[in-house]
């Protein structure tokens, strides 16, 4: 076997220069290592490998105010029906990073179900079944629920969930148009799991924007003692709502905004040269003569 020049030289030099790597303990060679997950993916999703919702330069530095929870305690499932985009599914998004488990079809699953078939909706009554059995959630298309086996997917716990506002980006805004996580998230703010929640919202970056949007409403409902309490609040925020709106609409306009309509009836002229204003009321007065001739 053919041996380099000066090979055995060199070992001995560079052992002479570090003498600390023969004599570390194990541990401390350990420490020095760094294991990097995939940076693209984890942009992707909005979250890192670990879990945790942060960057490794960013592990004290809270990116906001939601920023916070904890993992919880009780199994978290899904039924994946595969209706939606891979890459903008934030059920598929959970899988990934080992945070829901994927259940089959025709698989009965004990704990709470959020499903569109369910009859009750959720509320704090329903904390000790997640406690004990866990939480899953149909991850279906609203657009295709006609064709969706609610029968396969059975629970003695179906429920529902109460007036809320969308905040991830597909459906920013739309109410009760909720994606998987936050589905999952508000079952857990409403049944008293408010650090559990925070945690899974915290894994994607609009994540915190859900509690910003519907902060009112959650905290109202997580306080109500069941569900007809929970569908009584519902109402009266709804009935808020239109009122409030039609308050706004009832607003008289000003008289900026008056004068500028004006000014642009007058600035209109027909090819004529004559006022478009001063023509329509010209008409309107022929109009109301002749009926009154009539």
């Amino acid at each position: 076997m053919h041996k380099s020049r000066g090979g055995g030289r060199r070992k001995n030099n560079f052992r002479k220069q570090r003498p600390d790597r023969e004599s570390r303990p194990l541990a401390e060679k350990l420490s020095e290592l760094s294991v990097t997950s995939d940076s693209s993916s984890a942009d992707e999703d909005g979250t890192d490998e670990s879990g945790s919702g942060q960057s490794s330069g960013e592990e004290s530095t809270p990116k906001s105010k939601f920023d916070i929870g904890k993992p919880p305690k009780f199994p978290v499932s899904m039924w994946d029906l595969k209706h939606c985009d891979p890459k903008k599914c934030s059920g598929r998004k959970l899988a990934r990073h080992g945070l829901i488990n994927c259940l089959r079809l025709g698989q009965k699953f004990p704990g709470l179900v959020l499903t569109p078939v369910g009859v009750n909706c959720v509320s704090p009554q329903d904390k000790e079944i997640i406690k004990s059995s866990g939480i899953a959630v149909v991850d279906c298309s609203w657009a295709r629920l006609d064709e969706t086996p609610f029968n396969k997917m059975r629970s003695p716990n179906p429920r529902l969930l109460p007036f809320l506002v969308a905040a991830n980006p597909i459906n920013y805004g739309k109410p009760c148009k909720l994606s998987c996580v936050e589905a999952i998230a508000a079952s857990m703010y409403i049944t008293g799991y408010k650090q559990e929640a925070l945690w899974y919202l915290n894994k994607f970056s609009w994540g915190h924007s859900f509690v910003e949007l519907n902060q009112e409403l959650l905290d109202a409902y997580a306080g109500c003692a069941d569900s007809k309490a929970i569908l009584e609040v519902q109402k009266q925020y709804l009935e808020n709502a239109k009122d409030e709106l039609q308050a706004d609409r009832s607003f008289p306009s000003t008289e900026s905004e008056e004068e500028a309509d004006d000014g642009d009836e007058s600035e209109e002229q027909d090819s004529d040269g004559s006022k478009r204003g001063e023509t329509s009321i010209a008409e309107t007065r022929k109009e109301s003569e002749k009926q009154n001739i009539k």
